[in-house]
């Protein structure tokens, strides 16, 4: 086995997984995670109100800038309601597709 045919199998023979008790603390880090994920969602709740109130307020008064402000933190809040409901299975998702290539 000549000196390329040897480096170019070393990365194949490579296997490293997740370990979830490789390091200590890493409980502790999962429920601050889920902790933070859960304070998002909370204000993506708030942010979403706002919106709504805003753009109720911009709607009845004729006031198209502030309607227009309303709306766009509606999308806002709601787009950051998805990221952090949907953040676990996207990661999942990429690194099984991640695992694949």
């Amino acid at each position: 086995m000549d000196l390329l045919t040897a480096a170019l199998l070393v990365p194949l023979d490579i296997e490293i997984d997740p370990n979830s008790n490789g390091l200590p603390g890493i409980g502790q880090l999962k429920k601050v995670v889920g902790a933070s994920m859960t304070v998002g969602l909370v204000l993506a709740v708030l942010a979403l109100i706002i919106s709504a109130i805003v753009w109720a307020l911009g709607a009845n008064s004729s006031n198209p800038h502030l309607a227009g402000r309303g709306k766009l933190g509606v999308l806002v809040a709601l787009g950051a309601a998805i990221v952090c409901g949907a953040s676990v299975t996207l990661v999942n998702f990429f690194w099984n597709v991640g695992q694949q290539v």
